[in-house]
């Protein structure tokens, strides 16, 4: 479901016309239209279309949290911060970041405060994973075989993520695009596992 399916569906619900949305937010019938149809996929106005929808820009964009403010806010314990993979290469603490320097995004599901966000780059992950996506990553969750994972590797600065794969006494990380060179590299001693993922929110 995109951005603008999420849309659609929420201002049906609430029994709101495209115009009656449009004149809420002071723009035209036919620009909600156009993001419903999706031709628009990050409207200028996204807050003030969220907040007529009764719900957030977050789950709008990326489907993160419940419908409506009040779920979001009850159902989630903390908001974590979007940092690059540089950021997640050196990653120790939440208190690392300010929360004015960073987006935050509410946790829809439970995860330790130490969590944080990064977008997938690259195409390495590719059909699962596009860049752009969103992935929720807890450094307190064990990996295990066939765990999603951020990993930093000593020989560079910063992190990456593939699929931790366990086989006997080795280990690999895993691209999951078939046409990755590299797709397994062997990790022995010379690799630190940042966090599990558990949990993604698609771009748009």
């Amino acid at each position: 479901m995109d951005l603008g399916t999420r849309v659609k569906k929420r201002r049906s619900k609430l029994g709101m016309t495209q115009s009656q949305l449009a004149e809420a937010i002071s723009t035209s019938q036919q620009t909600i239209q156009s993001i419903e149809s999706g031709l628009v996929g990050n409207p200028r106005k996204l807050k003030e279309i969220a907040e007529a929808l009764q719900t957030t820009p977050e789950f709008l964009r990326f489907g993160v949290g419940e419908m409506d403010n009040a779920t979001v806010m009850a159902s989630t314990s903390n908001y974590l911060p979007l940092i690059s993979m540089v950021q997640a290469g050196a990653w120790a603490d939440i208190q690392e970041v300010s929360p004015l320097d960073v987006e935050l995004y509410p946790c829809p599901i439970k995860c330790s405060k130490r969590s944080f966000i990064v977008k997938v780059e690259g195409e390495s992950m590719l059909p699962d994973f596009k860049p752009g996506d969103l992935i929720y990553v807890d450094p307190d969750k064990q990996a295990e075989n066939g765990s999603y994972v951020v990993a930093r590797l000593d020989d560079e600065n910063q992190a990456t993520f593939k699929q931790l794969i366990i086989d006997g006494n080795k280990k690999y990380l895993k691209a999951l695009n078939p046409d990755w060179p590299n797709k397994f590299v062997e990790i022995n001693g010379n690799c630190t596992i940042v966090g599990k993922v558990v949990f993604t929110g698609k771009a748009l």
